[in-house]
């Protein structure tokens, strides 16, 4: 086999595998309903992009029917190539909307010098994002959250906050008027960071994030990306893990009556196992993927009468 047609089949390998998580997230959680009108959320970043290019195909394919209008907000960093996306965007023939908001001096003039800008500057462009929604009639805001997004945001939260949290793949928004979505869930940062390649997005850099080299979530990643090395299957493991929480074996009192718990009751996950020895699926333990590649997980809620990635009715 000559070098072109095998880089053209694990092209085309890579290029199904992703929308199929995209497709079985948006399946299993419901994300994508007949007549929505998405806003995605472009940011520039090989995230955002894949996030745009497989909805859009999946729109073009799908038996439901929904828009999509991109967004962008453009926060007056110094040296923002303001012309990127539209260009990219005109080009490709997506709606569009691009929103200027000076978010960077406020986050400079509030945040001392040296401290973490994520917090607030995440704040801000929230509530510019959601008031964009309603203006636009959007039903769903989608944003570029991927697989490891969610696991490092889980030890985060952990390891600094003290809790047990991570990023849903469905929400509703801090306003309560938006539902929020993240399709990419499934999905793995260098599956992204190689298709990003592969389509050779025009990528703009985050200048005001990329300053802050010592970031906890920086030193999370790393601690990820080490494990996903040394132990392979053990990334896909915690995220299954994700879906298979077990109540009565932590020790929230609001999640689950410790209180009220009997001799002879029996429960729903067993009783005093400290590891529950049953093996990992094999597709996870081997840190192998099947032959197409999948990344399919246990269902956190109930199927759609429709698939996504079905075809469109002839």
């Amino acid at each position: 086999m000559s070098k072109k047609p095998k880089h053209e089949l694990e092209n085309n390998k890579l290029n199904k595998r992703l929308r199929h998580a995209v497709g079985d997230a948006v399946n299993d959680f419901n994300m994508i309903e007949n007549g929505d009108k998405i806003m995605v959320c472009l940011s520039g970043g090989k995230d955002s992009y894949a996030l745009l290019d497989i909805l859009r195909q999946l729109q073009a394919s799908a038996p439901v029917d929904f828009e999509l209008v991109a967004v962008n907000l453009d926060q007056k960093q110094p040296g923002f190539p303001e012309h990127v996306l539209p260009e990219y965007l005109e080009s490709i023939g997506v709606p569009y909307k691009i929103i200027e908001e000076d978010t960077y001096s406020v986050v400079k003039r509030v945040i001392e010098e040296g401290k973490t800008t994520c917090s607030l500057c995440s704040r801000l462009r929230r509530g510019v994002l959601y008031r964009v929604a309603k203006e636009l009639g959007c039903t769903k805001i989608a944003l570029g959250h991927h697989r490891d997004d969610i696991l490092e945001t889980l030890f985060l939260n952990m390891f600094y906050g003290g809790k047990l949290k991570a990023m849903p793949p469905k929400l509703v928004s801090d306003n309560g008027e938006h539902i929020v979505i993240r399709p990419l869930a499934y999905v793995k940062e260098k599956d992204l960071a190689r298709y990003a390649e592969l389509k050779q997005f025009p990528i703009i850099p985050c200048n005001l994030c990329g300053s802050q080299p010592n970031l906890q979530r920086q030193v999370i990643k790393e601690m990820l990306q080490d494990w996903d090395k040394r132990f392979p299957g053990r990334i896909e493991s915690m995220f299954s893990a994700l879906q298979n929480v077990v109540p009565s074996h932590l020790a929230d009192t609001e999640l689950f009556d410790f209180a009220g718990l009997q001799r002879g009751q029996k429960l729903k996950h067993g009783g005093d196992l400290a590891f529950d020895k049953e093996s990992v699926p094999q597709r996870f333990s081997d840190g192998l993927e099947a032959e197409e590649g999948e990344i399919r997980l246990p269902a956190a809620a109930p199927k759609k009468v429709i698939n996504i990635l079905a075809s469109k009715p002839k």
